[in-house]
């Protein structure tokens, strides 16, 4: 009987991509959490899961050849997860490497540049106007992007996948990214198609209870998720 995989999460968009997933394929997991606000990524524990300090990250204890395996960085979990299912990846080599394109660009763009946008929007100790239309203007070009191509396809990659799993999350806090969806109608189709799927709305509730308000965190919260904790300790 295969074991639960252990999820090491915490409810951010990051996170809700690999419970999204699990949830889809019903695959067995435990929640570790993993507390950024408070420093849990910062623990050897952790570390010795993803390296980076980041999360999401898996130990799937019935990995390739029946060994445990670990892994970390959200795009590379999916993948991994999408062939041992053999779920929401596409079949044909041609239809694989064109969503490969799209899940590389949630991981290149729409992830790091929407992280950039809320940044500047919402936590920065103080507000620079620079940032904010810098960020906030290259959110708008990636709903462009993203809108043209659903114009074309119902899904990214043509049908529902890992891909759509990547970039939802993403798209959940659109408006303070300061994007209105009427602007982009065929992302709009998409984002209510997908939010409407019953393990999507599942998914983005694993780990609810554990969200709190950082508007207004302190500096040693700030400095937990923004700093560098590990050159401080040196």
């Amino acid at each position: 009987m295969a074991r639960p995989i252990d999820l090491y999460y915490w409810p951010t968009p990051n996170g809700w991509k690999v419970s999204i997933f699990l949830e889809e394929a019903r695959v067995p997991y435990n929640v570790v959490p993993v507390d950024i606000a408070a420093g849990d990524q910062f623990e050897s524990r952790f570390l010795e899961v993803s390296p980076n300090n980041k999360i999401p990250a898996i130990v799937d204890y019935d990995g390739p050849g029946g060994e445990q395996i670990s892994l970390f960085e959200s795009g590379a979990i999916l993948i991994y997860l999408a062939e041992k299912t053999g779920r929401f990846y596409p079949k044909s080599p041609r239809a694989r490497y064109g969503a490969l394109q799209w899940l590389m660009f949630q991981m290149g763009s729409v992830g790091p540049m929407l992280g950039q946008n809320h940044h500047f929007r919402q936590y920065a100790p103080e507000e620079i106007p620079y940032a904010v239309d810098r960020y906030t203007n290259e959110a708008a070009r990636l709903y462009e992007v993203m809108d043209e191509r659903l114009s074309e396809v119902e899904y990214f990659a043509g049908e529902y996948s890992i891909v759509d799993m990547a970039i939802y999350p993403w798209i959940v806090p659109h408006e303070r990214q300061g994007q209105k969806m009427e602007y982009f109608p065929n992302l709009r189709r998409w984002y209510e198609s997908v939010g409407a799927r019953p393990a999507v709305r599942k998914g983005l509730e694993v780990g609810e209870e554990l969200r709190r308000p950082l508007e207004d965190m302190d500096e040693e919260t700030r400095r937990m998720l923004f700093g560098n904790k590990r050159r401080e300790e040196k």
